[in-house]
């Protein structure tokens, strides 16, 4: 998410304003932003369509009673995650399995955004193999340290800013990262290192 929006241009500052200009430029900008950061963590493209015109929604609705009490992308980071926690406890009561469409086509992952070393061609089906390894992987993590993994190893965020986006201590960001780490490693086989 651009920093940018941390600025003086509050969307949602500027629409209990009476000026809905910031809030269709954020919308436009940044979908795709939130579509990437659903399927990442394991939703169809479809789903996160959905979940993505949830949080914009949840974000209109929001603003007569938005104050901004921190910067602007981490209010919008927390109102996503916790589309995303909703969603997934929905779902724990009522068990939802992808279309055949969906589970033809596959979906967009985690594994989708890490980096790749250019395979020659003949090595496409061990490269999809090892991608399929690490996303088995990495759906064996529990929610905190998914979230925890997503945005200090994916998105590059520093522990100072996730220990305020998801209101848990520094020391807390750094233990979830090293377990869920060393979790990974087992069960990939590369055992702890030391």
């Amino acid at each position: 998410m651009k920093g940018s929006w941390d600025d003086e241009r509050d969307p949602l500052a500027a629409l209990r304003g009476g000026n809905r200009g910031p809030f269709e430029e954020f919308v436009r900008s940044e979908a795709g932003t939130l579509l990437r950061f659903f399927q990442r963590h394991g939703a169809s493209l479809a789903e996160a369509e959905d979940l993505a015109q949830e949080v914009f929604l949840k974000l209109y609705r929001s603003a007569p009673t938005y104050s901004a009490q921190s910067r602007f992308s981490s209010y919008v980071l927390r109102v996503a995650r916790n589309a995303w926690i909703d969603r997934r406890r929905r779902r724990a009561v009522r068990p939802e399995g992808p279309s055949l469409d969906e589970a033809a086509a596959g979906s967009a992952s985690l594994l989708e955004i890490l980096p790749a070393t250019g395979p020659e061609v003949g090595r496409g089906a061990e490269v999809r193999e090892e991608r399929e390894r690490v996303q088995a992987a990495l759906a064996h993590l529990p929610e905190s340290h998914a979230v925890v993994v997503e945005l200090a190893l994916v998105q590059g965020r520093p522990y100072a800013e996730i220990s305020e986006l998801l209101g848990i201590p520094v020391g807390t960001v750094k233990s979830r990262v090293f377990h869920a780490l060393r979790k990974l490693r087992e069960q990939l086989g590369e055992g702890p290192r030391s």
